[in-house]
Parts: structure tokens; C-alpha cells; sequence
């Protein structure tokens, strides 16, 4: 028996007394290969095999086989996606806990629906460590990577490196071009310590190019108002003049939530 999988496609399951799917011709072997079909290459002879076994029609063969294609392609350009946007810990709205965020709830689940982002606004996350700021934006990125956008995560201190490493040949601007061909770019902690000249340029920058054709979401300790006590009120001003423009802020508020579950013992497993 065969039940429908996600895509419509018959599923692909092994029948009692049926032998191990032989390989492929060589030949058509050569050819699934000559035309980049890697997933069909690998489930084709399954599915020829069940399909010979329950006397499927040849339009149910050709089903499955694009079936398994499009899957495959679908989970290799999300892997691709992911490795891409360079994400910390790999966190996810999965382990998140709403109700201990002080962001309010409407308000988280608006900022999930990512429509802020194809609408190309921002997004800033500020107040005290440990209020779940990069465990937010990181669970942000996550959902718009599976929903088929690309993200690039940064530090300050790597907007700072990726400036000098290109200032040299005079190749800042491409450098910032390229960053900018994600649809959302994080950039994670802000204010934890002053900023080095660099990394101030790098930000402005980033946030200059990217006003109103791409979303840039931050993290930081500090509110932007306040971001000319970190660097150098000009940049600061500029930096935040064109940042807050179409931007959401949410503050949050609170303990910290390491702190309070190292203090609960819930930081660590317990030594055996």
C-alpha cells in the first residue's frame, strides 16, 4: 500500500519479497548526472523497483521521481541558506518561551510573521544582557531562512575587520554590496563595549546602503539614542538618523535569564 507524501507523490516504501533496487544503467546513470538531478539519481532505483512491484502508472513513476527532486533541492538550498548566514548558536523559536520575554506577545508574533522585512524595515532590540535580544534575533533569522530569505549575522567587530580588509584596495563599497544581497542582516550586540573606529565607519555604512532596500535588525545594550557614547557623535547621528527611520523598537526589560538560571542551578548538568 502507498499513502500520499507532502508533495502529492506516492511514497516510497519497501514491499515484502521485493529485492534490493538494482542500480541504474550506466547511461542513464550519466545522464541524470550530465543534468544535475542528484535526488532523482539517488531514488530512482527505489522507485523504479516499487514502482515495477505495484504496477504503478508511468505518470506516478515520473511523479515521484520530480517529487524527490524538488525535496531534495528544497533541503539543500535551505542548508545552504543557513550555513550562509553565519547564525551563533542555532537557536529557534522552537526553544523560545514567549511568556518570559517582556516583549509583548502581539508583538512577538508580529515580528514572526516577517512582513517588516519584506516591507524593508528594521528592527532594533534593546536593553539590559540577558533578556533574550540575540536569542530573538536569531530565532527571527531562522524562521526567514526556512521561509526562503537570506540573512547575514555580523558582530560590530566584524563589520570593523571586513572595512579594513578592504579598504586597502578601495573595495569597501563592493564589499557592502555583496553583504547586501541578504534580505535581513543582523547585526548582534551593540554597546557592550566602545566601539573602535572601524567598526563604526563598517556600521554606518552598512545601515547607509541598506536604508530602505534592505532590513538590518540589532541587538544592543543601549537604546540608539544613546549610541554617541560609543562613537563618534557624527557617525552616531547619521547611523541612527537613517536606522530609526522605518525601524520597529522593542525594549526589553528584566533580569537576566543566564543569571537567574545559573543562580538555579540550571546552568550546568549536576556532577556526577
Amino acid at each position: 500500500m502507498t499513502t500520499p507524501t507532502r508533495t502529492g507523490t506516492k511514497a516510497i516504501a519497501p514491499v515484502l519479497g521485493v529485492p534490493a533496487a538494482p542500480p541504474l544503467p550506466e547511461d542513464v546513470e550519466a545522464l541524470l548526472r550530465r543534468l544535475r538531478l542528484p535526488h532523482i539519481r539517488r531514488h530512482a532505483p527505489e522507485v523504479v523497483a516499487t514502482a515495477k512491484a505495484q504496477r504503478w502508472e508511468p505518470v506516478e513513476v515520473l511523479r515521484a521521481l520530480l517529487g524527490e527532486e524538488a525535496i531534495g533541492r528544497e533541503r539543500s538550498a535551505l542548508a545552504t541558506r543557513r550555513a550562509g548566514a553565519g547564525f551563533p548558536t542555532g537557536k529557534t523559536f522552537e526553544s523560545w518561551a514567549p511568556e518570559a520575554s517582556s516583549i509583548p506577545a502581539p508583538t512577538q508574533q508580529a515580528l514572526r510573521t516577517l512582513e517588516w522585512v519584506t516591507r524593508r524595515e528594521n528592527l532594533v532590540v534593546c536593553g539590559p544582557s540577558g533578556t533574550g535580544k540575540t536569542f530573538l534575533l536569531e530565532a527571527l533569522g531562522q524562521q526567514a531562512v526556512e521561509a526562503g530569505l537570506k540573512v547575514a549575522w555580523f558582530t560590530l567587530e566584524d563589520l570593523g575587520v571586513l572595512l579594513r580588509r578592504h579598504r586597502a584596495d578601495d573595495t569597501v563599497t563592493k564589499a557592502i554590496a555583496r553583504v547586501l544581497r541578504a534580505d535581513l542582516v543582523v547585526v548582534d550586540d551593540i554597546g557592550l563595549l566602545p566601539v573602535a573606529q572601524d567598526a563604526a565607519e563598517g556600521l554606518y555604512r552598512l545601515v547607509d546602503a541598506a536604508y530602505e532596500k534592505r532590513s538590518v535588525a540589532i541587538s544592543s545594550n543601549l537604546h540608539p539614542a544613546a549610541f554617541d557614547e560609543l562613537m563618534p557623535k557624527t557617525l552616531a547621528t547619521a547611523t541612527v538618523d537613517r536606522l530609526l527611520h522605518h525601524a520597529h523598537v522593542c525594549q526589553t526589560t528584566g533580569e537576566s535569564v543566564r543569571l537567574t538560571q545559573a543562580l538555579a542551578g540550571q546552568g550546568v548538568s549536576p556532577l556526577s
